[in-house]
């Protein structure tokens, strides 16, 4: 590992989840860089459809070069996309991409905001996209974004006049930005909004553009002549011992599930920005040109700005701490500002600058991540001045009960200060994200508190003030309670402090599977979320389904210990579906959520609620073989889906692979995106081959297009055909073939109840060896006859498909089932 200055460690660990929770400490370069920025009253506001459409470049260039302060409103989550990291998919996997971009905006200095909108999935034009999403809400959620953040100038990420050219989700994003320039001044426009905000009107609205939109340079030379801003973004920071395009592609390497790692850039770049709306820039190198950016455009903010230019023109670094009576001046003046906006804002960066200077360390922290409501916990606090300015704690509130604690200790210098306070979490509400505590359409979050739309998480439930005296100036300082903690591999360690249910329950399988009329046992995991915690568990089933017992007593004396219970669980004789739902009881109260926990290493640890349920299905299915080897991919669940309806599968290891240890196996499946991902495939293609050819089946599911080769047995080339309609027309072209009559009948019936999708990356040509099974296509396209091919090889069959089992298998699609079922049995008589 390359050795950095100390600077740059401090910086590049903000970006490092186990680092993330931690106090800031910022070195003397970063304070300075902060008085720059809080001496620049400027803002701009990024426009996109998902995490990682963000230009970092952009985004990264005007947050540190020019100053301004610099959102990103990503219309989506990022739901409906694919996870290269793990096995969570739709809404857990819009968790982790929230905080991927909260982590790229750590980096890049930009703040991270929302929509209501749901990513339903590729969509290919902006009227369907609009219509899945109800065009009115996602306005009125662009229109609040703007109202609240207020920016003197928005940036489009897509081209809002070229609808069917790109992804519906891109072009409908850039045309509610467009719409929504023209709305955020008319109050007669969501004046429900109007409670909580006021009306807003930019001054100017670009589109970012560049050759990349047109057919080459020429035509967008064409195209933009005359009506673009440019400016190199390759700047390199000495502050920072990084060139700007170093630090976009740090944040850009944030979005690990999307497999966005990349290698860092330097030199020269440009960038360019099409004016479409509003005051057009007299200086085409400026967005801000124009613009009154100084502190002369508040009322009463020249005599602020006099103070704080002058500090930062005369900046030392040695010791920052000689400006704390200037900054707390120039703090009591920012408290009297007119502008409620302003002071907010300039109010939290001159705290942030402060405590800094200072070298003023506050912490609380839980000895525990997790507590119930109305409990009580006990926090550790932890006070430090490391400064020679007179400083004293007058007292501590807990924000949840509102309990102040008077204090009044003088903070000596370098003299810590350690106590211990019990506060009670004084609520009735859960701190797990806010937009998934109801449920969502296909296309739309549910959140009825309109002061969290957009917020990219939910508030932390446990906060402490800080009250204290700064040379006689009184100011208040707000910190998350946390919990910490250490690990001898790892170090300190610190995680969000959640707010969760006293009892928690998880079925084993989300998707149940019942092939026969045989009972299962069913394996329900209850969790307790605080001690000595006693009650009943039982299990509600539709209408001819039988449970037994009923119910299930148990007593768990350890918090965050777990029990687990049988049940047994009898289907009906005939095919059905439905959900299976837990409750358990304890002292007169149902508990009916489960609690998941996504902990990857680079980002904070998440709590989610859900209902904890799963979906059971009697199927009548029929296969053939049992023992089937997996070659894991992108990450799916496939696996434990195909357990579902009685297949061995073991997990293969690629680089143990030979010649002679793929013989045992009644089939092959190589999962998602597994040649995109597992390099080792590439050396060991030809023993999968050779596996095939003395009479193995192997399935290869979707892998993208991007600098991929399968190395199939006969020439087939990868395509970015997709069909997104779940309901699109499934058309069989190869009715007589076995994949589609053995041992299970695949009729138009085994389309129904598919989700999201049908398949997507479907190869668009291939060689005469293959017989194309199936077709199907989006409205108003062509065919696509490539979702399912066959092919035989020696004595075995190499069966390819961009059909979606990743999402139908999980989601207990029974006709999806039968057809996998199918591909594995194919060339095999019926199992006895």
């Amino acid at each position: 590992m390359k050795k950095f200055s100390l600077s740059i460690v401090a910086f590049l660990l903000i970006s490092i989840s186990i680092f993330a929770q931690k106090p800031q400490k910022l070195t003397s370069n970063q304070i300075y860089e902060k008085i720059q920025k809080l001496n620049f009253l400027g803002t701009a506001l990024y426009i996109a459809a998902h995490p990682d459409d963000e230009n970092t470049r952009l985004i990264a260039y005007l947050a540190n070069n020019v100053k301004a302060r610099t959102g990103y409103l990503s219309l989506t989550r990022g739901d409906g996309g694919q996870n290269l990291i793990g096995s969570e998919i739709r809404e857990l996997l819009g968790v982790i991409r929230t905080q991927e971009l909260l982590a790229a905006r750590r980096v890049d200095g930009g703040e991270q905001f929302f929509t209501r909108a749901n990513d339903f999935g590729y969509s290919k034009h902006p009227d369907e996209t609009l219509e899945i999403w109800n065009k009115k809400e996602v306005l009125s959620d662009v229109v609040w974004a703007i109202r609240t953040f207020k920016p003197d100038v928005i940036i489009n990420r897509f081209n809002h006049r070229t609808p069917g050219t790109t992804h519906g989700h891109h072009t409908a994003s850039a045309m509610l930005s467009v719409a929504a320039f023209d709305l955020v001044g008319d109050k007669k426009k969501y004046p429900e909004q109007l409670k909580y905000t006021e009306t807003w009107q930019p001054k100017r609205l670009f589109f970012n553009t560049s050759s990349w939109f047109y057919n080459d340079e020429a035509d967008f030379e064409k195209a933009t002549k005359g009506k673009l801003t440019s400016f190199d973004v390759g700047v390199y920071y000495p502050l920072k011992g990084l060139s700007n395009n170093e630090l976009a592609s740090m944040a850009s390497s944030q979005h690990l599930c999307q497999g966005f790692g990349r290698v860092t850039t330097r030199g020269a770049q440009n960038e360019y920005v099409e004016f479409l709306k509003g005051d057009k820039p007299k200086d085409k190198n400026d967005i801000f040109s124009g613009i009154n950016t100084t502190w002369n455009r508040l009322e009463s903010g020249g005599e602020i700005g006099e103070i704080l230019y002058e500090i930062e023109v005369n900046f030392d670094f040695v010791n920052p701490s000689k400006y704390l009576p200037k900054l707390m001046k120039a703090y009591q003046l920012v408290q009297q500002l007119e502008d409620a906006h302003w002071r907010a804002i300039k109010e939290k960066q001159l705290k942030e600058i402060i405590e800094a200077c200072a070298g003023l360390y506050l912490e609380a922290f839980a000895n525990s991540s997790t507590g119930t409501p109305n409990s009580t916990i006990e926090v550790n606090f932890e006070v430090l001045n490391r400064s020679s300015v007179a400083m004293e704690l007058v007292s501590i509130t807990s924000t949840i009960d509102n309990k102040k604690v008077t204090k009044n200790i003088d903070l000596d210098f370098n003299n810590k200060i350690i106590f211990k306070e019990s506060i009670n979490l004084k609520t009735n509400t859960f701190s797990d994200p806010y937009w998934l505590k109801k449920e969502s359409s296909l296309g739309m979050y549910k959140v009825d508190n309109q002061k969290l739309i957009g917020k990219p998480e939910t508030p932390r439930p446990a906060t402490i003030d800080f009250n204290l005296t700064i040379n006689n100036v009184a100011i208040t300082i707000t910190k998350n309670v946390l919990r910490k903690y250490a690990e001898r591999d790892k170090g300190e360690i610190y995680e969000p402090f959640e707010v969760l249910p006293k009892i928690t329950t998880k079925l084993k399988d989300k998707v149940l599977i019942f092939s026969d009329d045989v009972a299962k046992k069913v394996l329900v995991e209850v969790r307790a979320g605080t001690n000595n915690i006693t009650g009943n568990v039982s299990l509600k089933a539709p209408v001819s389904w039988v449970v037994s017992p009923k119910e299930i007593a148990f007593n768990i004396n350890q918090k965050n210990d777990k029990r687990t219970v049988t049940f047994l669980v009898t289907p009906p004789k005939n095919q059905s579906e439905g959900n299976l739902e837990v409750i358990a009881t304890s002292k007169g109260k149902m508990y009916t959520k489960e609690l998941i926990e996504i902990n990857y290493n680079h980002i904070p640890k998440q709590s989610v609620l859900s209902d904890s349920k799963a979906k059971i299905v009697r199927l009548n299915i029929k296969k053939a073989g049992s023992y089937i080897g997996y070659i894991k991919g992108a990450g799916d669940t496939v696996p434990e889906s195909l357990r579902q309806i009685g297949y061995t599968v073991e997990n293969i290891n690629p680089l143990e692979i030979n010649e002679k240890n793929l013989l045992k196996y009644d089939a092959i499946v190589l999962g998602i995106r597994a040649y995109n991902v597992v390099k080792e495939l590439k050396f060991k293609q030809k023993f999968l081959l050779e596996y095939v050819a003395k009479g193995g089946n192997m399935i290869v599911q979707y892998n993208t297009n991007r600098g991929v080769d399968v190395a199939a047995p006969f020439s087939l080339s990868l395509s970015t055909d997709r069909v997104t309609d779940e309901f699109a027309e499934v058309k069989i072209l190869a009715k007589e073939h076995s994949l589609l009559n053995f041992p299970n009948k695949i009729t138009n019936e085994d389309f129904k109840g598919w989700v999201q999708e049908r398949g997507l990356y479907f190869p668009d040509s291939w060689s005469k060896e293959y017989t194309p099974i199936l077709s199907m296509h989006d409205k108003g396209e062509t065919a696509k006859n490539g979702s399912l091919l066959i092919a035989k090889y020696g004595k075995g069959n190499y069966i390819y498909t961009g059909l979606s089992f990743f999402r139908e298998l999980p989601a207990g699609v029974s006709g999806a089932y039968k057809l996998f079922a199918n591909m594995l049995s194919v060339g095999k008589e019926v199992s006895k």
